[in-house]
């Protein structure tokens, strides 16, 4: 059993670059803060995973693991990993982090995704985050990758069984409304007009395709960390603080699939079943299975990934708030809103919070915590006792999924 005994997320509306701080200053900030919002000494700590996707791209930088020893000298000669699945990075950290745990190699670990993004043009920014496609297979006709390969999704969607954009609209409102809720986010600030998030050139432009402006998730830096413990190790820190173990958040249940890299070879496998993305479907009830979870309604809140509109369409049906082709129905009658029968990204997600890309999958881990010990404030949900969350990689490739709870 791994337990979660907090973190700490960055301002994902900060431009690194303009501040004159760099990806370590980023990481250090991060681990700082985190240690001192859970009281945690740095010789407590066992282990360090890091959840990056293109540190190499933007800022020239590998060996992550290696800024653990710049934040304090007790990290000196602590054992660390990067991990890496696009998107996905930062689960697939949490992932690493938890099995060692569960092994009984170390009593507590601290997880840290972060991904610095704003420092390089948009048209850059494009083509490194286009390296989670296949390379020279895929999408050579699109000035803009992931947006082109997402609204494919949508003409999918509209292929099998008809899509209004108006439905992907109303998801990118509830979730900017959503942000302005969160201190850390992105688009707190940011002002809409009654055309904003209709099909007006001007104050909603085409991308790529079906995708506009108010579809997209943001270009973000950010970092977000947590720590994960052993049963044993959260007892004793419970302890200390006079905590009930029992209301300590822990993973319940995880689901880890892959697929092709290929776009094109999901979809076209997929042809005739219930789900676009079947492994997606399968990650989401193998961590239900394993959390012991029988039915959605058991659930309180969803983090899922909506790096475009497209995203969370797709996952509504597939986390099976509905049936296959008819996502449209819950976002209709309200269901995925706050105070809704499942809220879906009450952070905001990706597009009202923002997408650090290997920050993303311990964020929402964070989030799940802190919904679960009743920490969001403004965007809380009523009794949150589990939590799940979403996290995919490129189109699908890599999808990871956490039932977080206590």
């Amino acid at each position: 059993m791994v337990y979660i005994l907090g973190g700490w997320q960055s301002d994902f509306a900060a431009n690194w670059a303009r501040q004159g701080m760099e990806l370590a200053d980023g990481f250090a900030e991060c681990v700082g803060q985190g240690l001192a919002a859970t009281e945690l000494d740095p010789k407590d700590i066992g282990a360090g995973h890091v959840g990056n996707f293109v540190a190499e791209l933007f800022a020239g930088q590998g060996l992550l693991g290696g800024f653990f020893g710049l934040v304090h000298p007790d990290f000196d000669g602590m054992p660390t990993a990067r991990h890496e699945g696009a998107c996905a990075s930062g689960s697939l950290a949490i992932l690493a982090a938890a099995a060692e745990i569960e092994a009984g190699r170390y009593d507590i670990a601290c997880v840290l995704g972060i991904e610095q993004m704003r420092n390089v043009p948009g048209s850059l920014a494009a083509q490194h985050l286009g390296t989670a496609a296949w390379a020279g297979h895929e999408f050579q006709d699109a000035t803009y990758l992931w947006p082109r390969a997402f609204s494919d999704l949508g003409h999918e969607y509209q292929r099998r069984w008809g899509l209004k954009h108006e439905h992907l609209m109303r998801i990118a409102e509830i979730n900017f409304a959503n942000g302005k809720c969160n201190p850390n986010a992105q688009t707190r600030g940011w002002k809409f007009t009654d055309a904003s998030f209709t099909a007006d050139d001007e104050a909603n432009p085409v991308v790529e395709g079906m995708i506009r402006k108010q579809d997209c998730g943001q270009v973000t830096d950010g970092a977000a960390v947590v720590f994960l413990a052993s049963a044993r190790a959260a007892a004793d820190y419970a302890r200390k603080r006079g905590i009930a173990l029992e209301d300590l958040p822990r993973i319940k249940g995880w689901g880890h699939r892959s697929a092709p890299i290929s776009y094109e070879r999901k979809v076209r496998a997929s042809e005739g079943q219930p789900y676009v993305f079947p492994q997606v479907r399968r990650a989401i009830l193998d961590a239900r299975e394993r959390a012991g979870v029988q039915d959605i309604s058991e659930i309180q809140a969803v983090e899922t990934h909506d790096c475009f509109t497209t995203t969370e369409y797709m996952a509504i049906e597939h986390l099976g708030l509905t049936a296959p082709g008819e996502a449209w129905k819950a976002i209709e009658d309200g269901s995925i809103a706050m105070g809704g029968r499942l809220p879906i990204n009450p952070s905001g997600g990706l597009i009202g919070l923002g997408h650090p890309v290997g920050a993303t999958g311990v964020r929402m881990v964070l989030d799940a915590y802190k919904q679960t010990t009743g920490k969001t404030g403004d965007y809380q949900v009523e009794a949150a006792r589990n939590v799940q969350t979403l996290n995919i990689g490129g189109s699908t490739t890599t999808t990871v999924s956490f039932l977080v709870g206590t």
